[in-house]
């Protein structure tokens, strides 16, 4: 079976979003995730999905210049989104 994109877009359950990110690497798709608007701040949760996202090589995205992930323009992502086999918004 062939590797699926996935892009996970994180907006209000960010603990969710992440954890969910995690648990769709085991199917050993290709899983991008989008942080979107806000900065993430760190929960113990949060934290620990973010590391094993990273541990994972999981590509991670942002439009605001508060995270320290790859910078992305809304409408840039909006473009990159029609690449994925499947968006999962939270």
């Amino acid at each position: 079976m062939a590797k699926k994109k996935i892009a996970v877009l994180v907006r209000d359950r960010k603990a969710e979003a992440l954890r969910m990110s995690v648990g769709l690497t085991l199917a050993d798709d290709e899983v991008h995730v989008y942080i979107m608007d806000d900065k993430i701040e760190p929960t113990e949760d949060i934290s620990l999905n973010l590391e094993t996202l990273n541990d994972l090589d999981c590509k991670l995205f942002s439009n605001n210049p508060g995270n320290p992930y790859t910078q992305m323009a809304t409408g840039d992502i909006a473009k990159a989104l029609l690449d994925y086999d499947a968006v999962i918004p939270y």
